[in-house]
């Protein structure tokens, strides 16, 4: 091992469905204009394990390849979620909770419990604020959100620390836009 891999923390492990550049610039735009800016550290985001131990980093990697092979899930918004203090959009794609209850499948035993529960795969645009101002945003939405379909980019591994994400390696699905060069 190096001096510099000794040197790096050693820090959860995050997945990722990666959303496509036009579904990105979306989510994110709204989650910019409704999230708490003291609070908003990162971009839109549709996370699938929220924190892997870094001992298993390798065999995610491995993992996450092998499923990328795969074509681009099909995607679409759904309805609004409701988070009591927060609002989030949800997202069907049944291809992608099954990539979900494969990979879970296949870390059996180093999922927390929070990472075993069920997907609901969504966007989360607000958090963190009082039931009546979601409420508000929800009531707001509801007129005007109209359902958007997608394909999703590839699937994101990243290391957490300090309330910031840090990239660690995309693997974009074979076939999407992304992929070719």
């Amino acid at each position: 091992m190096s001096a510099d891999a000794a040197a790096e923390p050693r820090v959860p492990l995050l997945i990722t469905a990666e959303l496509p550049g036009d579904a990105l610039a979306w989510a994110d735009a709204l989650r910019r204009a409704h999230y708490p800016p003291e609070r908003n550290r990162l971009r839109a985001h549709v996370t699938l394990f929220h924190a892997l131990p870094p001992s298993a980093e390798d065999e995610i990697r491995r993992l996450l390849a092998e499923l990328a092979a795969a074509p681009p899930p099909e995607a679409r918004t759904g309805r609004l979620m409701d988070f009591g203090k927060g609002t989030a959009i949800a997202i069907e794609c049944p291809a992608m909770v099954a990539l979900h209850g494969e990979i879970a499948h296949r870390l059996h035993g180093l999922l927390t419990r929070q990472d075993a529960q069920p997907l609901r795969l969504h966007v989360t645009i607000q958090n963190k604020v009082t039931p009546q101002e979601a409420k508000a945003l929800q009531a707001q939405l509801a007129t005007t959100l109209t359902p958007r379909s997608f394909r999703f980019k590839g699937l994101g591994l990243y290391g957490w620390h300090d309330g910031l994400w840090n990239l660690k390696r995309e693997f974009i699905f074979r076939g999407s836009p992304q992929s070719r060069g």
